[in-house]
């Protein structure tokens, strides 16, 4: 059985998501709960989420910048405003090395002590959750924490950029098949609910959708042993010392 460590909050955190919605989904009870204790957090968001939404009439052209008015929103509602968009075609993401890059990039210049990102490694509990988008923005975000940002001899144009190499301390998964840790978020989750939402053009159903998240936080924080009425987000926390 898993001894579950609770999250600590750190000062600076950075967060490397696919797609619009992504981090919402799996993390912003802990992170609208972080930066009220006043932990500065960025958004790297990878894909312009073009490919997501339900309606067949709408022009796809514009579901780009629907999606990114709706995560700026969401993050508003959990304290967040820096966010950047990478603008990579949604559903088509790969491990490039263009991408590490790019997240190598914004590392340097966020300088985070700890990256949140998704989890490369396949769920089959929770397919949904395994998006290969998800899995190569995870896969990407891991070679940009290690090696790519910490050496200066990896991609020197950074160098140039006068971007100097940089360590980040941790990483913690999301949607992990193998969480060893948590934040309680109790305090949160109608915050929490309220950035999901934000996403209209991805939601069919309001009052369902809120109904499994707090279904799902409630058996999360059950399993982690916190009392009845408690919610929690589950982690696979790595440390890159």
């Amino acid at each position: 059985m898993t001894d579950f460590v609770e999250l600590e909050p750190v000062e600076r955190l950075l967060v490397v998501v696919a797609h619009p919605d992504d981090v919402d989904f799996g993390s912003a009870g802990t992170i609208a709960k972080w930066v009220s204790q006043g932990v500065q957090v960025a958004y790297c968001i990878i894909t312009d989420g073009g490919a997501g939404g339900f309606d067949l009439a709408l022009d796809r052209t514009k579901m780009p910048s629907i999606r990114q008015r709706e995560q700026t929103e969401a993050a508003r509602r959990v304290g967040v405003s820096d966010l950047a968009f990478l603008g990579y075609r949604d559903g088509e993401l790969t491990v490039s090395m263009g991408l590490r890059k790019d997240i190598a990039r914004k590392i340097r210049q966020f300088r985070p002590d700890r990256v949140l990102c998704q989890s490369a490694e396949r769920n089959y509990e929770r397919i949904y959750a395994s998006h290969p988008d998800h899995l190569a923005a995870a896969e990407a975000t891991l070679c940009a924490v290690y090696p790519d940002a910490r050496n200066p001899f990896a991609f020197p144009e950074l160098l140039v950029e006068g971007l100097e190499a940089y360590s980040v301390n941790d990483i913690v998964m999301q949607a992990s098949p193998n969480p060893n840790s948590y934040t309680d978020v109790t305090g949160f989750v109608d915050i929490k609910v309220a950035a999901i939402l934000e996403h209209k053009s991805q939601i069919q159903n309001p009052e369902e959708t809120e109904g499994f998240v707090k279904s799902w936080l409630a058996a999360s924080a059950a399993s982690v042993g916190l009392p009845d009425g408690s919610f929690a987000e589950l982690y696979q926390r790595v440390s890159t010392g």
